[in-house]
């Protein structure tokens, strides 16, 4: 059974960092696609950032670009996510999840089969 568990979450203010980790059992990273979204109650959850563990792929949304950090030990079986100059807009639950090799967009939801249970970012001063 694949499961992914997030770690790091937490409370800073803006401009702070923090560091992610979505922990895989049940699966290789070797192997697998992961994607970081987060979710803010009220709106529909939203795809952060991805790192391809097979084919070393990495993509952003734009909000994050040149903030955000996607990377993956294989020896760890884990996938990063480094957060820098954090912004009030970039609260909200984190979930990790691995993507199938279905059609579809990369941040669709509908594509990802396993989701961690989340960790909680706030940002505010």
């Amino acid at each position: 059974q694949v499961q992914l568990v997030e770690s790091g979450g937490g409370s800073v203010e803006p401009g702070g960092s923090l560091r992610l980790s979505c922990t895989i059992s049940g699966a290789s990273l070797a192997t697998n696609g992961i994607g970081w979204f987060r979710q803010v109650p009220g709106k529909e959850r939203e795809g952060v950032a991805y790192f391809s563990g097979n084919y070393g792929s990495i993509f952003y949304i734009n909000a994050v670009k040149g903030r955000f950090t996607v990377s993956g030990d294989k020896s760890k079986n884990t996938v990063y996510l480094q957060m820098d100059d954090l912004k009030t807009e970039d609260t909200g639950v984190y979930i990790c999840a691995r993507v199938l090799a279905i059609p579809g967009g990369l941040w669709d939801p509908s594509r990802y089969d396993v989701w961690g249970q989340g960790t909680q970012v706030t940002v505010s001063s």
